[in-house]
């Protein structure tokens, strides 16, 4: 589904923040959209939090920074990183090239899943979200 220029793949969850979830056998891996990066353009830099560390649905876990800004990274979901990608660090423009694959951030054991997916959209909700935050540009 694509919402201007903005891919919005089916199977995924959204947050108004603009970061997805994918839900994989027990875990969820975490990025941000391509609405999100085109925002952002050139990435630069992303400060990935250490396996282990205990996130909280919609509280910052680090950051990505461009030429242009420095963005919070807020987790979808709550629960433990047990992964987190660490070819961003020496080629954080993964995150531009593919932000539904190769550019991942980070895969969390979620804690709370079937509560957090319910405050969450699925790609047509956040389509819609998306048509209407770029009409207010």
């Amino acid at each position: 589904m694509k919402v201007d220029e903005n891919e919005v793949p089916e199977g995924l969850y959204y947050t108004k923040e603009h970061e997805w979830v994918k839900v994989e056998s027990g875990s969820c891996r975490a990025g941000i959209t391509d609405y999100a990066q085109k925002s952002l353009h050139e990435i630069v830099y992303v400060d990935l939090p250490n396996v282990g560390n205990t996130v909280t649905q919609n509280v910052s876990f680090g950051t990505v920074e461009s030429v242009k800004a420095v963005s919070e990274l807020y987790s979808p979901v709550s629960g433990e990183i047990t992964e987190r990608n660490e070819k961003l660090v020496d080629s954080p423009e993964l995150v531009n090239q593919d932000p539904y694959g190769a550019g991942w951030i980070v895969v969390v054991k979620p804690s709370r899943l079937q509560d957090d997916l319910k405050t969450l959209m699925d790609a047509k909700a956040y389509a819609d979200f998306l048509g209407e935050v770029i009409k207010k540009k």
